[in-house]
């Protein structure tokens, strides 16, 4: 990404909430205007929501609990600073309490960054691990594909500090083509897998989601550990990008969870209407993901162009020289 791709902190979004370890997460309620917090003290005014949940500045300190990570930009005195960065890159730093680009961070799910990005139309999305230099920039390919408005999200835990999200708006310059938020389907296909789901979520509950793998007809019983696990679900919620990351019951290795086909998750939304689904996991050796909408409650379908079992389609074209592969499965 170049220098002609304007930037923008401050736009409507609700972000990232992870679950615990045993893949329990909760979406966050309605979208709430976001204020610059990047003079707070570190930890000031917060409850108890170990990833990202910020409070209302001082005014509120019951309310805290219910704003979730991601919105801010800004905050418990860290920012996300997104830099120029040559054509085909996607660079920032976060800056902690004393304004300093922080260079420590702890290791969550294999990994020290987690970024992760989704066009506001649903229509694309990614999850990438920059690389950190000695200056404090974080740096990866591009995951940006095609113009429009992306949230990028930086799901991190600096060094002797608390779990936080946080996040920016940012604009790909270019004809947008909006794309319409593809119908309800139990079952998707990606580069030759099919993926169904079983399980509905409900408002303001616990429910089970549980999505199995098959190749060629078969079951996948041999599933790779990613990231520490045998899956890595994201939900998003059409209209605000109410955003849900869960991880899947068990782990690896424990003596008790299979390698597939089946990998289930608990997860909570807050209210009805169309998500957004995107299932990660690892076979022979590559990442894939796999798409679907569903919808909770009594929430209308979303228009879409092709209903029930379908394909999942494309992202726009990736930015130049991004290099992940198919539009809208990169990782690494």
């Amino acid at each position: 990404m170049n220098t002609a791709t304007k930037l923008s902190g401050f736009a409507l979004g609700l972000a990232a909430v992870f679950g615990t370890a045993y893949g329990v997460g909760h979406l966050a309620g309605p979208v709430t205007p976001a204020a610059d917090t990047r003079h707070e003290p570190a930890g000031a005014g917060h409850g108890s929501d170990p990833h990202g949940g910020s409070d209302s500045h001082g005014a509120d300190p019951a309310g805290a609990a219910h704003l979730p990570g991601g919105l801010l930009v800004s905050d418990r005195g860290y920012t996300m600073q997104p830099v120029d960065a040559p054509s085909g890159q996607f660079a920032f730093r976060i800056t902690g309490p004393d304004g300093a680009a922080v260079t420590g961070y702890e290791v969550a799910h294999d990994k020290r960054m987690h970024l992760i990005v989704a066009r506001r139309d649903l229509s694309g999305f990614r999850h990438v691990h920059p690389e950190l230099g000695a200056d404090g920039t974080w740096r990866v390919d591009s995951p940006l594909g095609g113009p429009g408005v992306w949230r990028a999200f930086a799901d991190f835990t600096p060094s002797g500090g608390e779990p936080l999200t946080l996040g920016v708006d940012v604009t790909v310059p270019g004809q947008l083509q909006p794309r319409p938020l593809p119908a309800p389907a139990a079952s998707t296909t990606v580069d030759g897998y099919t993926v169904t789901l079983t399980g509905t979520p409900q408002p303001g509950r616990t429910s089970q989601l549980t999505l199995t793998v098959s190749r060629d007809g078969k079951p996948v019983t041999d599933l790779e550990p990613y990231l520490g696990a045998y899956g890595h679900l994201v939900a998003l919620r059409q209209g605000d990008l109410a955003y849900l990351h869960v991880h899947p019951e068990g782990v690896p290795g424990d003596g008790r969870t299979p390698a597939g086909p089946a990998v289930g998750f608990a997860a909570e939304v807050p209210s009805a209407g169309s998500y957004r689904l995107y299932l990660d996991f690892r076979h022979g050796g590559a990442v894939h993901t796999a798409e679907f909408t569903v919808l909770a409650g009594d929430a209308p379908a979303a228009p879409a162009s092709t209903p029930g079992t379908r394909t999942t389609p494309p992202a726009p074209t990736p930015t130049a020289d991004a290099g992940h592969g198919a539009p809208g499965h990169g990782h690494n």
